[in-house]
């Protein structure tokens, strides 16, 4: 059973994500919070697999909320899904820096929204197609100098090529057709890859992949 945590301070919302998660027969809501302290401590008491996160809530907003929980050693399985109401937030991109598995707007779809809580918990970063790029874009834009590639030194170089085509948006179906190999190998070397670097998910490993130089602005042709 998948255990959720519903962190918003609208009830109403909370309510209506209730209804459709409780509906389902492998997942619960384990509990709510209305701020980002409250949070906080739900995910302390509950230990849910995945937290649901609004972006801006009283007290404690969400993103250093889902910092305080991606960064604790001990919630190293809790995934957070950032809320948002628009899909170009301009907290978007702070959001997966933050170590957030991904994000969904207020108004998806509801079997979409299913399949996330699901992804996530399996360890796929929730980045949908319709925004990938344009987040990996965002990220590209405001990236520093990237760091020592030595960080990558524990990856193949066939893991260091997997990465790249993470790095640039691309799924393991469309990994696995670039590289002429069968999705579920192309997976095993995104798992892999993820383990070596101690990334917590897909989402994280785009980010790695900016920050060490393996991919760089103006790539996403």
């Amino acid at each position: 059973m998948i255990r959720v945590l519903l962190a918003d301070d609208q009830s109403l919302v909370r309510a209506g994500f209730r209804a459709l998660l409780d509906a389902q027969p492998d997942i619960e809501v384990a509990g709510e919070a209305a701020d980002g302290e409250e949070a906080l401590r739900k995910v302390r008491e509950l230990r849910p697999d995945a937290v649901l996160m609004d972006i801006r809530m009283p007290r404690l907003d969400g993103l250093a909320a889902t910092r305080r929980i991606t960064g604790a050693p001990d919630l190293p399985d809790v995934r957070v899904v950032m809320l948002t109401t628009f899909e170009l937030d301009e907290y978007v991109f702070e959001a997966i820096r933050s170590g957030a598995s991904g994000f969904l707007v207020k108004h998806t779809e509801p079997d979409e929204l299913v399949r996330a809580v699901r992804a996530v918990v399996a360890g796929d970063a929730l980045l949908s197609p319709g925004v990938t790029r344009r987040l990996i874009a965002e990220f590209a834009a405001r990236s520093k100098e990237p760091a020592a590639a030595d960080a990558l030194a524990p990856l193949t170089e066939r893991e260091r090529e997997v990465m790249a085509l993470v790095g640039i948006g691309l799924s393991n179906e469309e990994i696995a057709r670039r590289l002429v190999v069968s999705p579920l190998t192309a997976k095993t070397h995104v798992s892999r890859t993820m383990i070596k670097l101690g990334a917590r998910d897909r989402a994280q490993l785009v980010v790695l992949a900016y920050e060490s130089g393996l991919v760089r602005p103006g790539w996403l042709g």
